[in-house]
C-alpha cells in the first residue's frame, strides 16, 4: 500500500492527507476583490457625483439639503409620483393574478407546457418596447376612425384617461411578464408544492383556498421579488409613457430637468434610495422567514 501511494504521488496525484495548495485560492480571492472593487467604483462614483451635485450650494459652494426639502412641494411631483405608484400597484396585482395560477397549473397539471409558457413570457424581451408601444398607439388610433360611437371606441377612450391610464397598466403587465414568471418559477422549483397542494385537496380545501392558504405562503418570497421587480420597472419606465403622451414619474423628471436640473437629479437619487430600501426589506423578510423555518 505504501508503494502504491508513493507511485500515485509520483505520477502527479495527491496522496491522502496532503495539504491543498493555498496560493490558487488566495489568487482567486484577490481577483474577486478586484472585480468587486471595480464594480463598486463604477456604480458608486456616479451616484456620489449626483449626490454632491444636489447638495452643493451654487452661491457659496457649501453643503445644503434645500433641494431635497423642496421635492414634496415641487409642481407636479405629487400627481406624477402618485400616478406612477398607482400604476405600479395595479400592474403588480394584475401580473400576479395572471402568473401565479399559471405557474401553479403548469407545475401541477401541465408540465409539458412549461417550455411554451417560458417562450411566451420571454417574448417581451425579444420584442423591443418601442415597437410594442408604436403598435399599441396604432391600435388606439382606430377608435375615432373605425369605431366612433360604438362600445369599442368608448372602451378605448376609457383606457386612455389621463387620471388613470389603464393602457399603461396593460402594457406594463406585458413588459413585466419575464421577471414575474422567472421569480415565481424559481420559487415553485425550490418547494415541494405538489405534496402540499395534494394534502390540502385531500383535506377538502377548494382551489381558491389552496392558492390563498398554501401556495401564496410558500411562494411569499418569490411573490415579493416579483412585486419588487415590477414596481422598479414601472417607476423607471419612460419610453411607453412618453410616446403615449402620459405624464408619469420618469416623464416628469425629464420634463423638469431643463428648468430645475438639481431638483430632477435629487428626485432620481431619492428614487434610487427608495428602490434599495425595498430590496433590503425583501432580503430582511427572506432571512427572517429562513430563520423561523430553521428553528
Amino acid at each position: 500500500m505504501t508503494a502504491l501511494a508513493e507511485s500515485v504521488a509520483g505520477a502527479g496525484g495527491v496522496a491522502p492527507g496532503t495539504p491543498a495548495r493555498p496560493s490558487r485560492r488566495r489568487g482567486s480571492g484577490a481577483w474577486r476583490f478586484a472585480v468587486l472593487l471595480v464594480l463598486g467604483v463604477y456604480f458608486l462614483v456616479p451616484i456620489g457625483a449626483s449626490v454632491w451635485y444636489t447638495v452643493r450650494d451654487r452661491v457659496d459652494g457649501g453643503v445644503t439639503g434645500r433641494v431635497y426639502g423642496a421635492i414634496p412641494g415641487a409642481e407636479g411631483f405629487a400627481e406624477a409620483f402618485g400616478r406612477s405608484l398607482l400604476l405600479a400597484g395595479l400592474t403588480v396585482v394584475l401580473a400576479l393574478l395572471l402568473m401565479v395560477p399559471t405557474v401553479v397549473l403548469v407545475e401541477l397539471r401541465l408540465p409539458k407546457l412549461r417550455t411554451a409558457v417560458e417562450l411566451l413570457t420571454l417574448a417581451p424581451l425579444v420584442l423591443p418596447p418601442i415597437a410594442l408601444v408604436v403598435g399599441v398607439r396604432s391600435v388606439l388610433a382606430w377608435a375615432p376612425d373605425y369605431f366612433y360611437g360604438t362600445p369599442v371606441a368608448e372602451a378605448m377612450f376609457a383606457l386612455q384617461r389621463p387620471s388613470l391610464p389603464w393602457i399603461l397598466v396593460l402594457v406594463y403587465v406585458v413588459l413585466a411578464l419575464p421577471f414575474v414568471y422567472r421569480a415565481l418559477d424559481a420559487g415553485v422549483r425550490g418547494s415541494d408544492l405538489r405534496t402540499l397542494t395534494e394534502a390540502a385537496r385531500n383535506l377538502g380545501a377548494s382551489w381558491p383556498r389552496v392558492l390563498g392558504s398554501v401556495v401564496l405562503p410558500v411562494l411569499r418570497t418569490s411573490v415579493l421579488n416579483a412585486a419588487f421587480l415590477t414596481v422598479a420597472l414601472v417607476l423607471g419606465e419612460f419610453t411607453v409613457a412618453s410616446i403615449l403622451g402620459f405624464e408619469t414619474f420618469p416623464t416628469w423628471i425629464v420634463r423638469i430637468s431643463g428648468s430645475q436640473a438639481q431638483l430632477s437629479v435629487a428626485v432620481s437619487v431619492l428614487s434610487l434610495v427608495v428602490t434599495w430600501l425595498l430590496l433590503l426589506l425583501i432580503s430582511a423578510l427572506d432571512r427572517r422567514r429562513g430563520t423561523k423555518e430553521s428553528s
